[in-house]
């Protein structure tokens, strides 16, 4: 439905995309993932005709509509009912309920039969678009979104950027195009939001690309993954989880071709070094150098997996008891947020906050901190220094200093190389580090603000949605650096894959009250599911999908796929040993072939060249059996998930 052919962009001499290719089919459900920079969003923008490709072409069908959901839509605004923007969806329908009204109204003072007619015709093609039933659809698609029923009725002025997305969001949902575009849809949901929409876009008729930093989103929907890396479209015919396998493997292939190419031609290079100067081996030599210059180079594999090493320090070691609140209650005006509440935090306790938006879940943080007002007792336990990350305090940035200079301000001793490496964990690097503040964007702020947290001396952190404008390697980085920690947290995330890293306990607010599990997050998932249906879940704090599956039987067919894909899986595992044995034969010839002393023995010298050669003919006989089976699996694959 969609086609990229040799896609090449460029931000003046920065190269985005170079001869990039992607097919996109009806229903494909495509994470685009790769670090923050490397053109995500840009290669949305190409495909709606924002930005113009420097060469190459994006051909799409004539029936594919294509529907962008971007960060730009946050500063919409309109004076209309969310409802009614939510319902600008259904253009021709509406443009006919017009009409329909219009008729009636002129029905009360004349009569005719063309007016009837012109009624008729109108009232049968409206049924036909299912105009009766639109204003529901749309009331159930923003309740599970978020919004309450006595929501639906205010201007979408009234609300915030987050909330005016969610509309825009409910509205491309509503319109259902061909190609759905997705920049970042998580980022203003919370945890039951998130769950609803993965629910709908599970069951979307069309295709969909999604830009999300939340893993758990990813491989809940996606059933492709495409990687932005190195200026090309690196395509994965699975979801994130089969992505890292296959990643994996692709790599240890790449590994092995690129070391085995580099044993070739340091033993190329020393056979000429070595017969350069002997008038009867110049033919042999030219020979070499020959193939040597032909020869294409494979890369090496680069390592993506960062590792990172804190090393917190803490001046002071907490008592047992962190924190203790009693008797908490938290009103404004007329919303009781909290009555009469108890919690503590005890030493080493790491809990995630989670809930819906408007449960108070950063209230309750803003009370753990001291800085929200309360009814109640809060007690601070013995020896706590506690560190605060959250949006707001982003003001509290020197905008005059550089990178390095703010984090040197956190007191903590680091060398300079300490802290450079610290920000380029957080996506800082080379000369960026001496940036000042002050031309940092929003997202970039909240990263250094999250550096200078990270490696205070505080035994206690509070982080409010931390993983915000990070991307997957980043949270993996800040991930490593919590289970290092050694101190206490309260975190507030709607990333789910994160929280299941970093949490022993995981908190929520009820009726008011301040619940705890004490538990993993996958603990508390399996906690909740086992609960009376009104408790069962809280993504069921809000109002099911449009469209939902009903499982059935595995068809015979299915059956039969799965089981040749079994058996494919152990021919591949199969070829897989012989092609490791016999690259381990390969390199014991190679070294053979190096040691000088070979070239003394003609027939010895002979015999192991020719042995060589014919492992090299088996062994691309095999790889190139082993790439027929693993294609063989991947179509599979695919039709087992269609059926």
């Amino acid at each position: 439905m969609l086609s990229i052919y040799n896609l090449s962009f460029y931000f003046g001499s920065r190269v985005i995309y170079e001869n990039a290719n992607l097919h996109i089919r009806p229903k494909d459900r495509i994470g685009l993932i790769g670090p923050n920079g490397t053109g995500k969003s840009t290669l949305l923008r190409l495909i709606v005709g924002e930005y113009k490709a420097d060469k190459g072409e994006i051909s799409r069908a004539k029936d594919c509509t294509i529907g962008f959901l971007n960060q730009d839509l946050l500063s919409y605004q309109s004076q209309h009912s969310i409802l009614h923007v939510a319902m600008e969806a259904f253009a021709e329908a509406n443009e006919l309920k017009d009409k329909i009204d219009h008729i009636l109204h002129r029905l009360e003072t004349e009569y005719s039969d063309e007016l009837i007619e012109q009624l008729t015709d109108f009232q049968a093609r409206y049924e036909t678009l299912d105009g009766y039933s639109l204003q529901s659809k749309a009331e159930e698609i923003l309740e599970g979104l978020g919004f309450r029923t006595e929501d639906l009725g205010r201007p979408l002025k009234e609300f915030s950027g987050g909330w005016r997305m969610r509309v825009m969001l409910a509205k491309l949902l509503l319109q259902k195009p061909a190609l759905l575009l997705l920049d970042e849809p998580t980022n203003h949901l919370d945890l039951p939001s998130i769950q609803w929409i993965e629910n709908y876009l599970q069951t979307y008729e069309g295709a969909i690309v999604v830009v999300s930093h939340d893993r758990y989103f990813i491989d809940s929907i996606a059933n492709v993954i495409v990687e932005v890396s190195g200026g090309q479209l690196v395509y994965y015919a699975g979801n994130y989880e089969f992505y890292l396998e296959e990643k994996t493997l692709r790599q240890e292939i790449q590994k092995s071709a690129f070391e085995n190419q580099q044993q070739k031609i340091k033993q190329t290079e020393r056979f000429i070094e070595r017969f350069r100067a002997k008038a009867t081996k110049a033919r042999q030599v030219q020979s070499r150098i020959k193939a040597l210059e032909r020869m294409e180079l494979l890369d090496d594999v680069i390592d993506e997996t960062a590792k990172v090493n804190f090393r917190f320090n803490f001046s002071q070691q907490t008592g047992k008891i962190v924190m203790d609140l009693k008797n908490i209650g938290k009103k404004y005006d007329t919303l009781t947020i909290l009555a009469h509440t108890y919690a503590q935090i005890e030493k080493g306790d790491k809990i995630a906050l989670i809930g819906a938006n408007g449960k108070g879940k950063s209230t309750l943080l803003r009370i753990i901190d001291g800085s929200e007002p309360i009814e109640g007792e809060r007690q601070l336990g013995y020896n706590v220094k506690m560190a605060f990350y959250a949006q707001h305090q982003l003001e509290s940035l020197h905008i005059d200093n550089t990178l390095l200079e703010e984090l040197k301000q956190a007191g903590t001793q680091k060398t300079e190389t300490e802290l450079r490496n610290i920000l380029g964990c957080f996506l800082f690097a080379g000369e960026e580090v001496f940036k000042k503040i002050k031309v940092l964007s929003g997202g970039e702020k909240s990263r250094v603000a999250l550096a200078k947290v990270l490696i205070s001396h505080a035994n206690f952190l509070l982080l409010d949605e931390p993983t915000n404008h990070l991307d997957i390697q980043s949270v993996n980085i800040l991930i490593q650096a919590l289970q290092q920690y050694e101190g206490s947290y309260v975190v507030v995330s709607h990333d789910r894959f994160f929280i299941a890293e970093i949490a022993n306990k995981i908190w929520y607010i009820e009726n008011q009250q301040i619940k705890e599990y004490p538990g993993t997050y996958e603990e508390y998932e399996y906690w909740r599911s086992q609960q009376v249906p009104e408790k069962k879940s809280l993504v069921e704090e809000k109002k099911k999908p449009l469209e939902t599956t009903t499982k059935t039987e595995e068809s015979a067919e299915v059956k039969a796929h799965k089981k040749n894909l079994k058996e494919l899986q152990r021919s591949v595992e199969a070829i897989e040993n012989e092609i490791s044995n016999w690259e381990k034969k390969k390199k014991n010839l190679e070294q053979e072939l190096a040691k000088p002393e070979i070239y003394e023995n003609a027939t010895k010298l002979a015999q192991t060249q020719a042995e060589y050669v014919q492992l090299n003919t088996q062994l691309d006989a095999k790889q190139t059996d082993w790439e027929s089976l693993v294609l063989q699996m991947e179509d599979l694959e695919k039709l087992i998930a269609k059926e």
